[in-house]
């Protein structure tokens, strides 16, 4: 019988215990869950990088850490950790809430939904924008979110250019990866989303030079992870007009400082990190089949490579 330590902030357990319970009674496993155990009697922990657990020392029995979000870069670097670890990528919650945000927010500034939603001076301006198949839009970052991004704008006519550190093939997207590849998707891009991991490797991957590449008056979208942005040379480059908008959801301290300049700028919109949100039903049912693929000696889902950070 598995035992199961959740360890999270309090309400977090109020979200999680009864979609817990469900989705762990469907395995047909015979389990014991709780969010205080001792530590030697622990098989798996259900985690929040913010929990009170952060010594793993003492869990000296157990199988897996099951992350309960998709960043993991708060629990890479913990060297007490030393049982294999999976991050949350949850299709139904995870990867819908991020196809969702992604292609309205690209819509949005496709079409220039902006102009006439807020239009004081009444002005009549009946330039139609392009048809998407003449806006190239360039995913940096091609995970599972990634694609599946890629996907939804490619079938909505964009022409997309997809780029990761490692070789990906995807079905009608350019897909280019390497230093040099990155230079390749950054060139002339209109719109870029970047939808990487935080890594040492990954931060300020839109620094100046990168930023420079892009089509004059191009738009940044960044729901991935605040790091990957260099925030002073975003700020230039909106200032200068080299980017004409940054539609921002992740920041590199959240919440974000009331007096940040970002709150400020006209050429940027804040959203408070809701673009991809764990939904407690739709991520109990993949935490509850890695314990039954645990118990069963079948490898685990979603397994972080450590070294390389995600």
């Amino acid at each position: 019988m598995p035992n199961i330590l959740f360890a999270a902030t309090t309400d977090r357990w109020a979200d999680y215990e009864a979609p817990l319970t469900a989705a762990l009674d469907a395995t047909g496993l015979d389990y014991r869950l709780a969010t205080e155990m001792p530590p030697e009697e622990v098989d798996y922990i259900v985690y929040a990088p913010n929990s009170a657990v952060q010594d793993f020392t003492p869990y000296n029995r157990l199988k897996a850490v099951l992350n309960l979000w998709a960043g993991v870069e708060n629990v890479t670097g913990n060297e007490t950790l030393r049982a294999p670890l999976a991050r949350m990528v949850d299709d139904e919650g995870l990867g819908q809430g991020m196809v969702e945000w992604v292609t309205g927010h690209v819509l949005r500034h496709h079409l220039g939904m902006d102009t006439h939603i807020v239009n004081p001076d009444r002005t009549w301006d009946d330039t139609a924008p392009p048809l998407s198949r003449d806006r190239p839009v360039t995913i940096l970052g091609l995970g599972t979110l990634g694609q599946a991004c890629a996907k939804a704008l490619r079938g909505l006519g964009f022409p997309v250019t997809g780029w990761s550190r490692s070789a990906k093939q995807l079905s009608g997207v350019r897909c280019l990866n390497g230093a040099e590849g990155l230079g390749v998707a950054l060139d002339g891009a209109r719109i870029v989303v970047l939808l990487l991991p935080d890594t040492a490797a990954t931060e300020n991957t839109l620094d100046a030079g990168a930023l420079a590449r892009l089509a004059p008056g191009a738009v940044v979208l960044n729901p991935g992870r605040g790091p990957l942005i260099d925030d002073e040379a975003l700020l230039a480059a909106l200032d200068s007009g080299q980017v004409g908008h940054a539609t921002l959801d992740v920041f590199r301290v959240e919440p974000l400082p009331v007096d940040h300049p970002y709150w400020a700028h006209p050429k940027v919109t804040v959203t408070p990190h809701i673009a991809s949100a764990t939904r407690p039903e739709s991520a109990a049912r993949v935490i509850a089949e890695n314990i039954r693929r645990g118990e069963a000696g079948e490898p685990l889902l979603h397994l972080v490579d450590r070294a390389a950070g995600y």
